[in-house]
């Protein structure tokens, strides 16, 4: 059905990629929240034909689900503004705040029905099982996990946190409706009011997938580090050019699905002509711009590479540092000389969660830089980084 509506009502020429995701992303959400207004009504009248508590709960977990839609649909509408002067970087953390607030239904659906189902343990009732309320669940069943594959997929498609939350929601509901109508007819058949039971059990994995959820969407909201194929591409697309010897301090700036912005330092030979190196770091941000779908701001680092004692020493502390350990590079390398020392200064880059302090990296380093010279002095800024 998904498939049908948006060849209907999609129309891709002349739409950018936010354009596209604003419109499947809204269109996801109206059908969610008309299928989910038809389940509620469906579930609702069985729930009263059959006297479950359980059947009824399930009944409103779809109209709450109903309103997870209506809140992904206002989400996606929002997200797809463009960027004003208030909010320069354009609106798309919204779609994160919709996932949000769709894992906070889910919790709070969870503990609703915790609570029956623990009433419904405490206080057993027979439930009624009639071939109209089994074929109402059994659709229910149907409908939901239909809808978790087209948000599932979509939501892997346009890399949307909002949409796999939706899809884990649906997902739960199926689980959910599978245990009700599975405790419906054993109450039916053998007598046994485990509708109580079912339903804790449903409730306990809905809580559980609504805190998976809640996960999902938080986290890039905080700020997380990029993927590696993601750092990889960059990578290497910036040391195609041959004028750019190394990159490093990459940061990577999420504003929103389709919206990221990068900022690295590239090293650059320091005797080539500064005016023909600009034109090349311009061309540069336009590639990533065009191939990766990013802003990029990059930072020359004019490198000494005509000095062989220069060169030769940084080669040489870059292996002694290796040695300390692998994940430690170095960057910005020069060397000042004095009448009874020389300066050797750099940055030295360890991962974020490396096992030793910023001062032991240091002290290593220091003890490493004077073995290889005791006239050398290392002057070390030590630096985290997750790339």
């Amino acid at each position: 059905m998904i498939t049908l509506l948006s060849r209907l009502l999609i129309r891709p020429d002349g739409r950018d990629a936010a354009g596209l995701r604003k419109a499947y992303g809204m269109l996801c959400g109206a059908v969610g929240i008309l299928l989910n207004v038809l389940l509620f009504s469906g579930k609702l009248l069985a729930g009263s034909l059959a006297g479950s508590v359980a059947i009824t709960a399930d009944a409103f977990n779809n109209l709450s689900d109903a309103g997870s839609s209506a809140i992904t649909l206002l989400g996606f509408h929002l997200a797809g503004q463009k960027a004003d002067a208030h909010h320069p970087f354009g609106h798309g953390r919204i779609e994160y705040l919709s996932g949000l607030g769709v894992a906070v239904l889910i919790l709070l659906m969870g503990w609703e029905l915790l609570q029956s189902s623990l009433s419904k343990i405490l206080h057993p009732a027979p439930v009624a099982a009639s071939p109209l309320v089994i074929a109402i669940l059994c659709v229910s069943v149907g409908v939901k996990l239909y809808m978790a594959f087209y948000n599932w997929r979509l939501g892997r498609r346009l890399d949307s946190s909002a949409m796999r939350a939706t899809a884990t929601d649906s997902l739960c509901d199926s689980a959910a409706t599978a245990a009700v109508l599975a405790a419906t007819l054993a109450g039916h058949f053998t007598g046994k009011m485990v509708d109580g039971w079912a339903g804790l059990l449903v409730a306990a994995f809905i809580l559980w997938s609504g805190v998976k959820a809640a996960k999902e969407t938080i986290d890039p909201l905080l700020g997380t580090p990029p993927t590696r194929e993601f750092v990889s591409r960059i990578r290497e697309l910036v040391m195609a050019h041959s004028e750019i010897i190394g990159i490093h301090d990459l940061i990577v700036h999420d504003y929103g699905p389709g919206r990221v912005m990068i900022s690295l330092h590239a090293e650059v030979p320091a005797s080539q002509d500064v005016l023909a190196l600009h034109d090349e770091i311009d061309n540069v941000e336009r590639e990533l711009r065009e191939q990766l779908g990013c802003e990029a701001v990059i930072h020359m680092d004019p490198v000494v590479t005509d000095d062989g004692v220069t060169e030769e020493t940084r080669r040489r502390v870059a292996d002694l540092v290796r040695c300390i350990d692998d994940d430690i590079t170095i960057h910005d390398f020069r060397m000042v000389s004095g009448p009874t020392h020389t300066n050797v200064i750099f940055d030295a880059v360890v991962p974020y969660d490396f096992r030793l302090s910023d001062r032991q990296v240091g002290e290593k380093i220091w003890s490493a830089v004077q073995a290889l010279d005791g006239r050398y002095y290392a002057v070390v800024h030590v630096e985290r980084s997750y790339t």
